[in-house]
């Protein structure tokens, strides 16, 4: 009778253990299984072990999990390990704040000295750890809105500001673009920061260390690569940006913690923030440095970043630019423009003061849709006191930074435009912004600007130079820098006012 019990009750159990055998085949893990069992006998729970409890239980049990060194953790010990990260990435950045409102607080309890100079210091190696190549600048005078906020800034930024580039795309979209004409900010600032020894210093490749994520496309090689002449069918465009969007989103976990707010694209092309929305939280959320920084067409001051359109004719600014005349030097006009008639604002100032139309024979105002053959355009630039700056189909145009190496005071004509690095400068100190509806009383306007106004506006476009200077490689201040500045404010959430 004990034995037929025995057997009764050892067939089944047999049975059991022969189908968990064929169990564990079918899923590869009988070896596993073997080895594992062995080495916890010896060592502890290990790997392995770790592994099966998770193909047991399912990756999100909320029981303990066994650790390879046999310390017991919680399943969201990754998600405590990144929530650190992100916790000391903010702190970083608090400190920021609270250095730049220190300095503001230092700033009320003394007067500013707001004369356009610069000053001779080491500030080379010290706060930020940079080598600025022997140009010691530090900001001051009227052209800055606040000159010690900025400092103070810059120099935080300096220190500690990290930027991710995404590595996924291939050429010639992504991490290329233009490096000369009319979009060459594009292809500048990409190289520069992914290859430049300047960029290189900002540039991070541990993304848990990241202040900001860039998306290295260029839309201007979207353009050229991907839309149909003529077509006006921006859906290929569109739909690259959804598709790198997604495609980082789903790999990476960064752009999931905020919905995009700390990633950035730049993009020269007037087309960009039509590109943009090919993803909805790109378009609201993230920092779109465009060109093409018009409020009336979704450009938000507060979180968007206006970029300077910097035209450079193979690739070179033209060497007669480099050495404006010395201000001893007289200007024989008062304005000058050439252009196309394109846009709602140029047809208006062309109607008005075109050279070869309505008998205009002031010879102070220089207005040219096409210039005539055997002139040219950048003696005219040279030769004038005010460089008119009306905007075309789109509100930025690069007639502003031609001005400013010319030394010609910019007389900027536009309606929406949101000026490049305006939380930082005061355009109002070395340019004449002009409401379209004054444009027929131009030339009043501008005569009735002093003399002694008009050389301080001069003397504020050369102080403003620097800041709109494409270097290769880079120096401290230039445009590349300015850049990255605006993008860090964006990053800080403050006002430099």
């Amino acid at each position: 009778m004990n034995i037929r019990c025995s057997f009764f009750f050892a067939a089944p159990l047999s049975l059991l253990a022969f189908f968990f055998l064929i169990l564990l085949i079918l899923h590869g893990h009988f070896f596993q299984f073997v080895t594992t069992f062995s080495a916890a006998s010896t060592t502890g729970f290990s790997v392995p072990t770790d592994r099966l409890r998770t193909k047991f239980f399912g990756e999100n049990h909320p029981h303990f999990a066994v650790g390879a060194t046999g310390v017991i953790h919680q399943k969201n010990t990754a998600e405590r390990t990144a929530t650190r990260r992100v916790r000391k990435v903010e702190e970083e950045l608090a400190g920021a704040r609270a250095s730049i409102r220190k300095a503001a607080a230092a700033a009320s309890d003394e007067d500013i000295d707001r004369s356009n100079c610069t000053f001779a210091t080491t500030v080379g190696n010290g706060d930020g750890g940079f080598d600025d190549g022997g140009d010691h600048y530090i900001p001051a005078g009227d052209v800055y809105r606040n000159s010690r906020l900025f400092y103070r800034s810059y120099l935080e930024m300096e220190k500690m500001f990290k930027i991710y580039v995404y590595q996924d795309g291939e050429l010639p979209i992504t991490h290329d673009g233009p490096c000369k004409d009319i979009y060459s900010i594009e292809g500048r600032f990409i190289q520069e920061l992914e290859h430049g020894v300047r960029g290189g210093k900002f540039r991070t490749h541990d993304p848990n260390l990241a202040h900001v994520y860039f998306f290295p496309f260029s839309v201007t090689w979207m353009v050229k690569y991907l839309y149909t002449p003529l077509s006006y069918n921006l859906t290929p465009l569109k739909q690259f940006v959804s598709d790198y969007v997604r495609v980082v989103s789903t790999k990476y976990p960064f752009w999931n913690r905020t919905l995009g707010a700390d990633h950035f694209m730049l993009a020269c092309h007037d087309w960009a923030p039509h590109a943009s929305k090919g993803n909805p939280s790109l378009y609201h959320n993230s920092i779109r440095v465009l060109c093409n920084a018009n409020t009336s067409e979704g450009f938000k001051p507060r979180k968007d970043v206006s970029l300077p359109e910097i035209h450079l004719y193979g690739g070179e600014v033209s060497p007669k630019l480099l050495s404006p005349p010395k201000d001893n030097t007289p200007r024989s006009y008062l304005a000058f423009f050439a252009g196309g008639e394109h846009g709602p604002i140029r047809p208006i100032l062309l109607h008005h003061w075109k050279n070869l139309n309505n008998n205009n024979d002031d010879d102070l105002i220089r207005v040219y849709e096409y210039l005539p053959k055997g002139m040219d355009y950048y003696s005219f630039l040279l030769n004038s006191k005010f460089c008119l700056c009306p905007s075309g189909h789109e509100v930025a145009s690069p007639r502003i930074v031609e001005s400013i190496y010319a030394e010609c005071v910019p007389v900027i004509i536009s309606e929406g435009y949101v000026l490049p690095f305006s939380d930082v400068l005061r355009w109002e100190a070395f340019s004449v912004q002009m409401d379209v509806s004054d444009i027929p009383r131009l030339k009043d306007v501008l005569s009735a600007i002093p003399e002694e106004r008009y050389w301080k506006l001069k003397e504020g476009v050369r102080a403003v130079r620097r800041h709109f200077t494409l270097n290769q490689p880079a120096k401290r201040y230039d445009a590349f820098h300015m850049i990255l500045h605006s993008i860090w404010l964006r990053r800080l959430n403050i006002e430099l006012n």
